[in-house]
C-alpha cells in the first residue's frame, strides 16, 4: 500500500475560520452589543482569530480593542459550529462568559476603535432586528449557559443535544 506523504496529507486537511467573543449581560438579562461600522448587523464584541492565536487570546484582544476593558474573559460557554454559505466557509464561534456589565460601567467605557460606531445594553428580543439570525440563537444560547455556568455546544446557533 503506498502512503500519502505526510506534507500532502497535511495541505489537505480542511481549513476552518474561527471567531471568539464574550457576552456581557446584566442582572435583567440585557446583552451588550457593539455596532461596527463595517457590517450592516450588530455584534457581541469579538471578532476573528487571526492566524496562531487561540479563541481566548481573540477575546481578550477584541474586548481591549473595542471596548478598552483589560480584564480577561471568563469561562467558555459556547462553542458554535457555522456552516458554510455563499460567501464564507464553515467555521466554529467560541463565546466566552464576560459576567454582569451594568449601565453605569457602559457609560464609563472609551470607545476608541473606529470599528465600533457604538454600543448598548439591550434586550435580546428588542435587538432581533439588529442581529443576524444565527448570532440571536447564538446569544441566547449563551445567556442560558451563562446561569447555568455549563457549556453549550450549538450548530448554526441551535443547542445540540449532547
Amino acid at each position: 500500500m503506498d502512503l500519502l506523504p505526510f506534507d500532502d496529507y497535511v495541505r489537505s486537511l480542511n481549513r476552518k475560520r474561527m471567531s471568539a467573543g464574550v457576552l456581557f449581560h446584566d442582572r435583567t438579562g440585557r446583552v451588550l452589543l457593539v455596532e461596527p461600522s463595517y457590517k450592516e448587523h450588530w455584534d457581541i464584541p469579538g471578532g476573528a482569530c487571526d492566524k496562531d492565536e487561540p479563541p481566548w487570546r481573540t477575546a481578550d484582544r477584541e474586548i481591549r480593542e473595542e471596548l478598552g476593558i483589560t480584564r480577561p474573559p471568563g469561562q467558555l460557554i459556547v462553542i458554535d459550529y457555522i456552516p458554510a454559505d455563499d460567501r464564507m466557509p464553515e467555521g466554529l464561534a467560541f463565546i466566552f462568559d464576560g459576567g454582569e456589565i451594568t449601565d453605569n460601567d457602559v457609560a464609563k467605557l472609551d470607545i476608541t476603535d473606529p470599528e465600533i460606531l457604538s454600543v448598548s445594553l439591550i434586550q435580546l428580543d428588542d435587538a432581533a432586528a439588529k442581529l443576524k439570525p444565527i448570532l440571536a440563537r447564538r446569544i441566547a444560547a449563551a445567556l442560558d449557559a451563562a446561569r447555568s455556568a455549563k457549556l453549550v455546544i450549538c450548530e448554526d446557533g441551535r443547542p445540540v443535544a449532547g
